[in-house]
């Protein structure tokens, strides 16, 4: 009669959905979701990393444009975020505040190395 009872609880546990990993406040790397305030963050790719490397000399201080996916609510969406320049999201703006590590001259960051992290004014 305990098996009878059982099995029905057992076969619904085994259809449990795969669940998001969780967000977290702070530096994320590609593929972490952060809570920003609001809003949660998750660096999808580098599109662009030309900082000047911190041993070298250079006339541009260069750019970093990543894509993100962000979410807030019922709404999710991707972007495309320029180190130290807000975008309008919700009724706020995201900014990508920092990314690490620094670049060095002739040498390539592993993707599995960066760190964004993100600040957002305004509220959801």
């Amino acid at each position: 009669m305990k098996l009878a009872f059982a099995l029905p609880f057992a076969l619904l546990a085994s259809c449990a959905t795969a669940q998001p990993p969780p967000s977290r406040e702070g530096p994320v790397g590609l593929g972490e979701t952060a809570y920003v305030d609001g809003p949660t963050v998750t660096p999808l790719a580098v599109i662009e990393d030309s900082r000047c490397p911190m041993n070298a000399r250079c006339v541009w201080a260069g750019r970093v444009v990543l894509r993100a996916r962000i979410a807030g609510g019922s709404w999710v969406t991707e972007r495309e975020l320029l180190l130290g320049e807000p975008i309008p999201i919700a009724d706020g703006a995201l900014t990508l505040v920092s990314v690490t590590p620094e670049t060095m001259a002739g040498q390539q960051i592993d993707p599995r190395a960066y760190r964004f992290a993100f600040a957002f004014d305004g509220g959801l």
